[in-house]
């Protein structure tokens, strides 16, 4: 497969970039893209979340699944982690992609449940990805998957999670990232929302046991 990484430079994407071009074509997009490859399959494309939902679309020509793990920590949250990532599936729509792959945040979908444990500083920003998430889920045609996991941290993975969780738990960054490669494997998890944290389960068993 051709796959896009929008935000292929960041902390999550980097790694799946890597990742997925052990398998995939992939194309790596971000607004720095980098002046070398680590391996023939890794292409790089210049995307600006900023621009006109045209312009993202063209940089999506053949390609045939997306997914969209960008973010401005912060920085940008209305422009980059809303309206971006909404224009992204406007383009991808535009440009004939079906399948679309988000990375979220645990619980952006349940806003009562935000004043739980370190969500309690992240308002704005699960506002922002609250109104993407349902933006994906209820007003486009695609073939998504949104994986929210909790507070991200760079620790080894273990390649074990929980999914269908109950608490916003801690995920090693690995962790998220294989779970987001197989995610493109397992056409079970189209239209799903998977809540996860790292656990006991091995990611592939625990992905078949989404509800």
């Amino acid at each position: 497969m051709k796959v896009l990484v929008i935000g292929g430079n960041g902390r999550v994407g980097s790694l799946l970039v890597d990742k997925l071009a052990s398998k995939h074509q992939v194309l790596s997009g971000s607004r720095n893209p980098k002046t070398e490859n680590n391996l023939d399959n890794i292409g790089q494309v210049y995307i600006d979340l900023l621009s006109h939902v045209d312009t993202i679309a063209e940089s999506m020509n053949g390609v045939d699944a997306i997914y969209f793990v960008s973010g401005s920590r912060g920085k940008n949250l209305l422009q980059i982690d809303l309206h971006g990532a909404i224009k992204s599936m406007q383009a991808a729509e535009k440009a004939g992609v079906k399948r679309f792959i988000m990375l979220s945040s645990v619980f952006t979908l349940q806003p009562e449940r935000w004043k739980e444990s370190f969500l309690s500083n992240l308002t704005d920003y699960n506002i922002a990805k609250h109104y993407a998430d349902l933006y994906l889920t209820t007003q486009t045609q695609l073939n998504y998957t949104i994986l929210q996991p909790g507070a991200l941290k760079e620790e080894t993975g273990t390649g074990k999670i929980e999914t269908n969780v109950n608490n916003p738990g801690s995920n090693s960054i690995a962790n998220v990232v294989n779970t987001l490669v197989l995610i493109l494997e397992n056409n079970s998890t189209i239209g799903k929302v998977i809540l996860m944290h790292d656990g006991n389960t091995p990611i592939a068993e625990a992905l078949h046991q989404i509800k």
